[in-house]
């Protein structure tokens, strides 16, 4: 079997290692996951059960319990078990802040049923609630869906994908370039050419638009594509908390970080770096 956890698995990569099971040994390997957190010791849902697709987390462990609560469009997962922290050293206002009035722990993630009809078919990872923002036409951009189908319509240039547009009229991208993705569409470059020139090379950026045509193709409007991205070379910082102790992205510790870029990104007269659609 393959376990995964602690990010989420892009279904193109999902189908991927499909492949390559039932070519090397004639059958699909079964892949099954868990979710939780370090404040959950760490599991809450286990898959114990087959599933067909990346992002179903499963069922509630034993001994667990999860409420899914309204919040600004998606269901708010909340958290209570014997595996629960009773709260944190010595400060008593995170304490507060973390916890709701039925003692459930706010651990900041979104889920939906993978089948409405039918719960016991689990429940799939649907982004994280802080991460979510409104463009200016008051639609919701939910950053973990989009940066997921980001990851698959960009690979295999992308490492990672940060999603702009916060109070801005359109979605925007701040790409974490894959060294060895983007050489391989240029196999004729010198191997030790920098790679700030090699994502400047056409090839690169035409792959970027085209992926972010595809996006805009799929349909669900202006909160699920990007019209303008933005290769950088400069891998994410540990040191400045830009991925997180799990391995994520840290997606405000970015946008912050680099709130220059984000600037150049939304210039009104684009920059040659700028990759619009």
């Amino acid at each position: 079997m393959i376990f995964y956890a602690a990010a989420a698995l892009p279904q193109n990569l999902w189908e991927k290692l499909e492949d390559l099971s039932v070519r090397e040994r004639g059958r699909r390997t079964v892949m099954i996951s868990s979710w939780g957190a370090t404040e959950t010791a760490p599991m809450v849902t286990a898959v114990h059960y087959q599933i067909e697709r990346a992002g179903v987390i499963g069922l509630p462990a034993p001994g667990t319990e999860l409420k899914m609560v309204p919040n600004q469009g998606k269901l708010e997962l909340r958290v209570r078990g014997p595996n629960v922290t009773p709260g944190y050293w010595k400060r008593p206002d995170l304490t507060r802040e973390a916890f709701d009035e039925e003692g459930f722990y706010r651990i900041g993630d979104a889920g939906r049923f993978a089948d409405p009809d039918d719960p016991v078919k689990g429940i799939e990872f649907d982004g994280r609630i802080a991460e979510d923002f409104k463009l200016m036409s008051g639609v919701w951009v939910h950053v973990g869906a989009l940066r997921v189908k980001a990851l698959a319509a960009l690979a295999p240039l992308a490492q990672d994908i940060v999603v702009a547009g916060h109070d801005r009229e359109e979605v925007g991208f701040l790409v974490f370039a894959n060294p060895a993705g983007c050489r391989s569409l240029c196999p004729d470059l010198p191997a030790d050419v920098p790679l700030e020139q090699v994502l400047a090379d056409p090839r690169v950026i035409a792959h970027v638009r085209d992926g972010m045509a595809r996006l805009k193709q799929e349909g669900g409007g202006s909160s699920t594509y990007a019209t303008r991205a933005l290769l950088m070379a400069e891998p994410p910082s540990i040191d400045a908390n830009e991925i997180t102790d799990k391995g994520y992205i840290n997606q405000r510790a970015v946008l912050t970080r680099r709130a220059a870029l984000v600037e150049r990104l939304y210039a009104e007269v684009p920059g040659a770096a700028v990759i619009s659609l």
